[in-house]
This record gives structure tokens, C-alpha cells and sequence, in this order.
């Protein structure tokens, strides 16, 4: 075996050199981009606050602006308070419990119509009212027709059921039909085909559903709770607020309730940013086994 020339040898290395410092900089250039887009989003907020700030000086009427320190001494006593947990948990419990009952019936009926366009047809007229109906409008039938505890998750169903159904339905759109004749001919099982390829194809459809819909919930829940004022949950505390005029009470409640949807909606972004991972990891093996 022949020594390989020098010359080669050191395009080699000058080629893998250069591929190393081109990895190397675009990971510090997305560094920078990233630290870069979290301090604009603190001077952003800075602002923000010191607007408040400001406007609490200027009115200096506590119960139309109450200032940041009165706000988060509100927030802290809020929090400390053993009733606490329990408002927190009871919203929770129907923001969760509205969610696996949407996530089930609109995966259902969005698989169907996916497959099946007359089912599509058929749930129209329904998708049409719940995206039509205002949402009071939901909220106050549903307090003729339910128990306080009860509209919540109602009308967060209502609500969220046609914002998942469609990205189901978008889902099983996308999934490649010449892969989907591949697994026919090569005769795998229903069962295999559904969870080895069309689960994985609608994935990412699924996640931002899931994110979206999570995201509609607690504000329709917190919506629910202010209007049917029910024994626990944030939105009755907040209207409680609201009645006996404690201006910094609702707004801690209310940054409550957007630090439920703000968790929510990273779950979800790391649950699809993952799945992207993962993808592309498994196409990146693939892609190598078939070299």
C-alpha cells in the first residue's frame, strides 16, 4: 500500500480544519443571536415596568394603577396565603381535565376526517358554531345550563375543540400517501402502520395543536371562573378582587394566570423542539445505513 502524498494529506487537514472552525463559529454567531434576542426581551420588559411605574406616580390613585412594589407586595401575600394551592389546583385540575377530554374527541374526530372527508362534512355546521359563538355568549348559556364548577370546562371544550380538530386534521393531510401505498404493499398491520407512521408524521401537527388549544384553555377557564365566580380558582379570586375594588389583588392574580400559559406554551416548545431532534437524528441514521 502506497503512503498517501503529502500534498493530499494536507488538503485533508486544511479541508477538515476549516469544517471544524465553520462549526466553530457558527455555534458562537447563534450564541450571540441568542443572548442577543434575551437581553432585547429584558430591556423590552424594563420598559414596561418603568412605564407602569410612571403612570402609578403621575395618577398616584392606587386603585386605577396600583405601582409595581404594591403590586408585588400584593403577589406575595397572595401566594402566602394557604388558600392558595387550592385555587391554583382547582384551576389546574379543570384546565387539565378540558384538555384530555379536547385532545381525545378532536383526535378522534380529526383522524376520521381526515381519512373519511364525508365526516368532515358532517362536523362542519358544529365547527362553524364554536368558532362563530363569542365566547360570554358560551360562558353565560353554559352557567343556565351547568353548575359554576362546571362552565369552565364547557366552555373551554367548546372553545378548544375546533383549534385541535383542525390541526389533526391538517396532520393526516401531510402524511406522504406514496409511503402510505409502500406500507399497504408490503402489508404491514393497521396497528403498525398507524404508530410506526402516521403518528410519527403527525406529530409535529399534534404538538402545536396541543400548544395552541392549552393556550385557549386558561384563558377560557380564567374567563369562566371570573363571570360564574365558583368556590376555588383564579378567576374567582380575581373577580372577588375586582368587586371590593383591590386593583393590585388582580393584577397579581392576573400575572398568575399568564405564568400558567407562559409554562404551557414552553413545555410545548420543548416537546416539539425535541421531537424535532429526534427526527432528524433518525433520518440522519437512515441516511448513513443506506450509504
Amino acid at each position: 500500500m502506497q503512503p498517501m502524498p503529502m500534498k493530499v494529506l494536507i488538503c485533508i487537514t486544511t479541508y477538515s480544519m476549516d469544517l471544524i472552525t465553520s462549526q466553530l463559529v457558527q455555534r458562537y454567531l447563534m450564541k450571540i443571536s441568542i443572548w442577543k434576542n434575551r437581553l432585547i426581551v429584558v430591556f423590552s420588559t424594563s420598559l414596561l415596568l418603568l412605564a407602569w411605574y410612571i403612570g402609578a406616580k403621575v395618577l398616584n390613585i392606587p386603585v386605577l394603577l396600583p405601582s409595581p412594589k404594591e403590586t408585588l407586595s400584593s403577589f406575595l401575600k397572595i401566594i402566602k396565603h394557604p388558600s392558595f394551592v387550592e385555587n391554583i389546583s382547582v384551576t389546574l385540575i379543570r384546565g387539565g381535565l378540558s384538555f384530555l377530554i379536547i385532545f381525545s374527541i378532536s383526535t378522534f374526530l380529526g383522524l376520521l376526517s381526515g381519512f373519511f372527508p364525508s365526516v368532515k362534512s358532517l362536523l362542519t355546521p358544529l365547527l362553524v358554531i364554536c368558532k362563530a359563538t363569542p365566547v360570554m355568549a358560551i360562558i353565560l348559556l353554559a352557567f343556565i345550563w351547568f353548575t359554576s364548577g362546571t362552565v369552565p370546562i364547557f366552555s373551554a371544550f367548546l372553545m378548544g375543540f375546533p383549534v385541535m380538530f383542525v390541526q389533526v386534521e391538517e396532520g393526516v393531510h401531510h402524511i406522504s400517501k406514496e409511503l402510505d401505498e409502500m406500507t399497504k404493499v408490503y402489508k404491514f398491520s393497521r396497528r403498525t402502520r398507524f404508530f410506526h407512521f402516521h403518528l410519527p408524521s403527525m406529530a409535529p401537527f399534534l404538538i402545536t395543536g396541543s400548544k395552541s388549544t392549552l393556550s385557549m384553555i386558561w384563558k377560557v377557564i380564567i374567563a369562566a371562573e371570573v363571570l360564574t365566580v365558583p368556590t376555588f380558582g383564579v378567576g374567582s379570586k380575581m373577580s372577588l378582587a375586582q368587586i371590593n375594588l383591590e386593583t393590585a389583588q388582580v393584577i397579581s392574580w392576573t400575572l398568575i394566570a399568564i405564568f400558567l400559559t407562559a409554562m404551557s406554551d414552553l413545555l410545548f416548545s420543548f416537546i416539539l423542539a425535541e421531537t424535532t431532534r429526534y427526527r432528524k437524528r433518525k433520518n440522519l441514521v437512515r441516511n448513513e445505513a443506506s450509504v
